[in-house]
């Protein structure tokens, strides 16, 4: 049965309990916030984590192919059993996005944190990934886009 909340970024949003993809440890800075639905456009790469019991806090995602093709994380064990699954068909990962509003070019992935998703129990929880070369902050697009972007909006007076 369809159940409804207000998002303050996306209005009025229809979901079934099989949207919700639930966190038993919450996400890091929102440990209460147990309960999520990915919502946005079909067509763009970045979805929004939207909790349903907070309308007010959604995060950018996307998945790692987006920033990194080769992209590789090496999850803990537990972390594999606390979703419920070794088995990688299962399995998905998303991976958290900053985009700052003024500067959207600075856009940057937290590839060191990303969250494992078990497709088949909604079962979730961010992880720290075994790979120390996978940084915080890895800046998703190259120089020249940033600049072309950059440059763009302020031709078109988005920035100062």
């Amino acid at each position: 049965m369809p159940e409804t909340f207000v998002s303050e970024r996306f209005g009025e949003i229809t979901y079934t309990q099989d949207d919700v993809l639930s966190f038993p440890r919450g996400l890091p800075a929102f440990e209460n916030s147990r309960s999520w639905v990915l919502v946005g456009d079909e067509d763009n790469a970045v979805k929004w984590l939207q909790n349903i019991e907070d309308g007010a806090l959604a995060l950018p995602v996307t998945t790692p192919d987006a920033v990194m093709p080769d992209y590789n994380a090496r999850i803990p064990e537990d972390e594999l059993e606390l979703v419920g699954s070794m088995d990688p068909s299962d399995l998905a990962l998303l991976i958290v996005v900053s985009i700052p509003e003024a500067a959207p070019w600075n856009m940057t992935a937290n590839l060191r944190a990303p969250i494992l998703l078990n497709l088949k129990t909604h079962r979730a929880v961010q992880v720290i990934a075994l790979n120390e070369e996978y940084p915080i902050r890895h800046v998703v697009f190259p120089e020249d886009v940033r600049e072309t972007m950059k440059r763009t909006a302020i031709l078109q007076g988005e920035t100062s």
